[in-house]
């Protein structure tokens, strides 16, 4: 396993995630297109893989697409981008994930945008 494995707790392939939101796995392709989601191919099994704290009581967490978008709009890439949302930060302090499950979205995204300059 990388480092990006061992960094998130818990992976769901893209069909878990298709049962998990209810969706179709072509509906989730497409939140992978429109970047609600991002996705990575795990080692080993060398699948498109999402880190099952993005979704929440069968939805993907509320406030990540525009966290995405602003990351992506910095330069990240999808690895990067979970990369920053699973690192802990003691300014925060916890992980950006945590913050954006917790419904503390402004301070994330300024601190993603701040990322961008």
């Amino acid at each position: 396993m990388n480092e990006l494995e061992n960094l998130v707790p818990e992976w769901l392939n893209l069909p878990a995630v298709a049962e998990s939101l209810n969706l179709t796995i072509t509906k989730v392709h497409g939140l992978l297109d429109e970047r609600a989601l991002v996705a990575v191919r795990i080692t080993g099994r060398n699948i498109r893989s999402v880190p099952a704290e993005f979704l929440d009581d069968g939805q993907v967490v509320d406030s990540l697409k525009g966290t995405i978008l602003v990351l992506t709009d910095a330069g990240f890439s999808d690895e990067e981008i979970i990369r920053w949302l699973y690192t802990e930060d003691e300014s925060l302090p916890g992980r950006p994930i945590d913050a954006l499950r917790g419904g503390r979205k402004t301070e994330i995204r300024r601190r993603a945008q701040a990322l961008g300059w």
